[in-house]
């Protein structure tokens, strides 16, 4: 529940700000009458990401268990390289992300209501798509689906929350510090994702190493022990974990951390105009 509400949290709380940002200056300009188009082509996105989670779980379930394993792998995978790339991209953007939607905005203004609708489809899409395939894999990953669907919801409502709380000025966040500690965080639960599908492919014969444990406590730790989920749904911990799985799993966390966390550089550009 932990990991599947700190990407619903994180996730839906940079989805809510890019809709603020959005509906603010609509409103600010006088262009009330855009934000039903606008609403629209968030409507669209969101059921865009539902269909996209539907479609994953739909397909894992009529595969065969090794079509499952090679789905379930590849998706993994994939939801990692997504969620690096978009904690990466948010710490470049963010300072320049409102200017950034206020243009398009203004330049699709000119084309009428449609060209907003794209707009705000656009814009909210890819929060909805990163959440739906990232969201999946962890569900396999935990092997829990109440307790993360528990998660998702809460993460998603708070989300909404914060959000509108922050358009009406009602509460203030440290957005940057923020995304920092959440996006430490989500490093932390993808290591977790990726580390299941290495197994994965290891199981397909893909990968070597699946019988060579660094670490098999199933004899004092049930797989399904509240324990071992609560461990798995917080820092991807598996009972059974091989050596490829933790050195590769490690320096994901090593590397993207690093890189991560060490101070930005400030550009000539910025220092003058500082």
């Amino acid at each position: 529940m932990l990991s599947t509400f700190l990407i619903a949290l994180r996730e839906g709380l940079e989805a809510a700000l890019i809709i603020g940002i959005l509906v603010a200056y609509l409103v600010k300009t006088g262009r009330n009458h855009l934000l039903t188009p606008l609403w629209v082509g968030v409507g669209l996105a969101i059921a865009a990401s539902l269909a996209l989670g539907g479609f994953l779980s739909f397909t894992s379930a009529e595969l065969s268990p090794r079509g499952e394993e090679f789905f379930a792998g590849t998706t993994s995978f994939l939801a990692v390289g997504f969620v690096t790339w978009m904690i990466f991209w948010m710490k470049r953007a963010a300072r320049g992300l409102r200017d950034e939607l206020h243009g398009k905005v203004d330049s699709a203004v000119g084309a009428g209501s449609l060209a907003i609708a794209v707009t705000a489809f656009v814009a909210v899409v890819r929060e909805g798509l990163e959440t739906a395939l990232f969201i999946y894999t962890n569900f396999k990953t935990v092997g829990a689906a109440s307790s993360a669907t528990i998660g998702l919801i809460l993460g998603l409502a708070l989300a909404v929350a914060l959000g509108y709380l922050i358009y009406n000025r009602s509460v203030k966040i440290n957005l940057s510090k923020f995304f920092q500690i959440t996006g430490t965080a989500l490093v932390v639960v993808a290591a977790g994702v990726l580390s299941y599908g290495i197994h994965e492919y290891q199981e397909l014969g893909w990968l070597p190493g699946a019988e060579s444990f660094i670490w098999d406590v199933t004899s004092w730790m049930a797989k399904d022990s509240i324990l071992a989920t609560v461990l798995a749904g917080s820092i991807g911990f598996d009972t059974t974990t091989s050596w490829l799985q933790f050195l590769v799993a490690g320096a994901y966390i090593a590397v993207i951390l690093w890189l991560y966390l060490k101070p930005a550089r400030v550009s000539k550009k910025e220092l003058i105009s500082a």
